[in-house]
């Protein structure tokens, strides 16, 4: 680790940021990281795995030092639970950490932070469970949620969910899923084959995803941001479910495209590349800050179809009705397909939150229908895994008259090379199908 800075201080300070403020853990890390540029990468990547981790597996750590300790994690001081996480995740999953440093550097920083008179309590716990790693006793598979809870830090609201949706085997799947490592998901625009070889060049593990054309997983290799390819707009970074069911739109040349939802933009790009110079794609989101994040890749990937506007999806649009071929729907939702890549998210999961979601979604959808031509598809999709936003929702599209369902499909962690997501492609029917419109 670099004298400037201690990067195990810097892990403890996220995690209780993330709790204390309510941020999402992979904006605070990117923060982080932002400034602390001058770091090593050696460093950074220390960082990120330590906080990322120690947030992934937090009930199971809390569950191994409840074990050892007298004084359960809910009535301990946070900065000492939180030291005391980060120090385990380094005992338990991080072999090239000896466990001694895991224990001494959590010893110095306790009494750096001002806990020297805890520092004896620190030391006895780690120490203990360093030495007698077979006393802990994780639940038998049989518990169900219990087992879940502790083995893959699956807090039992969200194990309860899918154990009931899908089975143990499969609920299993998809919590074992989200704790395996995590890859980035790029689309390839153009000169697939020169922009595979860049990568490759730049040390970059290139695997061709089987979900959908064009689209590889990568690992290694550091900041895509500073390859050519990226520069000049020949990728983009989009999970392959994503990309996925916007070619399931069907979206042809020509089409003009309304995005709903849009930030960071990865729809409305791959829009814009489908339906050509001759269509047009209007990109919008809630905010400038999200409406900016769009403008960035359209500017990257110098595109001249794409037109970005700020606009509440839940607010009418009248002069959007009946105007458009596709409208993509992607609303908000509890995000529980991509709980890999944000940990946090499971921990805040609960059934009043995604009621309020549904109410959100609904709004949203109700205006979606009213821009789609006759004839025209209205594409539905989340990042979430279970019925009340994904199948709920197509019923209550159904419901209401007007369109009929052509294909849905819910992807899911472990059983798909993807985040787990869900979508929908609906037609809104035409005068000649002799019904309502």
């Amino acid at each position: 680790m670099t004298d400037r800075v201690n990067v195990r201080e810097l892990a403890v300070e996220t995690l209780l940021a993330i709790q204390k403020e309510n941020r999402q853990s992979h904006l605070l890390i990117r923060d982080v990281l932002d400034q602390y540029a001058w770091l090593p990468d050696r460093d950074r990547a220390f960082y990120v795995r330590l906080t990322e981790g120690t947030l992934e597996y937090r009930l199971q750590l809390d569950y191994i030092i409840n074990s050892y300790s007298k004084t359960r994690t809910t009535r301990m001081k946070p900065m000492i639970r939180e030291i005391l996480r980060v120090a385990v995740y380094q005992l338990r999953y991080m072999d090239s950490v000896p466990d001694s440093a895991a224990v001494n550097e959590a010893v110095r920083l306790a009494v750096r932070r001002g806990f020297s008179g805890l520092k004896g309590f620190v030391n006895g716990v780690l120490r203990s469970i360093a030495r007698e790693p077979e006393k802990v006793k994780f639940p038998e598979r049989s518990s169900g949620t219990s087992y879940l809870e502790v083995v893959y830090s699956m807090p039992v609201y969200l194990g309860q969910k899918w154990i009931d949706a899908y089975g143990m085997d499969r609920a299993e799947q998809i919590c074992r899923a989200f704790l395996e490592k995590n890859h980035i998901t790029v689309r390839v625009r153009k000169d697939e084959e020169a922009v595979l070889g860049e990568l490759k060049e730049a040390g970059v593990s290139v695997m061709k995803n089987p979900l959908t054309e064009h689209a590889y997983d990568l690992e290694g290799g550091g900041d895509l941001s500073r390859l050519n390819c990226f520069a000049e707009g020949k990728i983009l970074v989009q999970d392959a479910s994503s990309q996925l069911s916007v070619r399931a739109a069907g979206i042809r040349a020509g089409d003009r495209v309304l995005d709903l939802c849009a930030a960071p933009g990865g729809k409305s790009m791959l829009a814009s590349d489908l339906t050509g110079p001759d269509g047009l794609v209007i990109s919008r989101d809630l905010t400038e800050y999200k409406t900016e994040r769009i403008r960035e890749n359209v500017e990257r990937l110098g595109l001249s179809n794409v037109e970005v506007q700020e606009h509440d999806a839940t607010v009418p649009d009248d002069r959007s009705v009946g105007e458009m071929d596709v409208v993509i729907a992607d609303v908000p939702c509890s995000g529980y397909g991509v709980i890999g890549k944000k940990p946090d998210i499971k921990y805040r999961a609960d059934a009043e939150n995604q009621k309020n979601l549904v109410d959100l979604q609904r709004k949203i959808l109700s205006n979606a229908m009213t821009y789609v031509k006759p004839g025209g598809v209205l594409l539905f999709s989340t990042c979430t895994i279970g019925r009340e936003e994904n199948e709920d929702n197509v019923d209550w599209i159904l419901g209401r008259g007007g369109f009929s369902l052509e294909e849905s499909r819910q992807l899911l962690p472990g059983e798909d090379p993807c985040d787990g997501f869900f979508y929908a492609r609906f037609r809104k029917k035409t005068e000649e199908d002799g019904r309502d419109i």
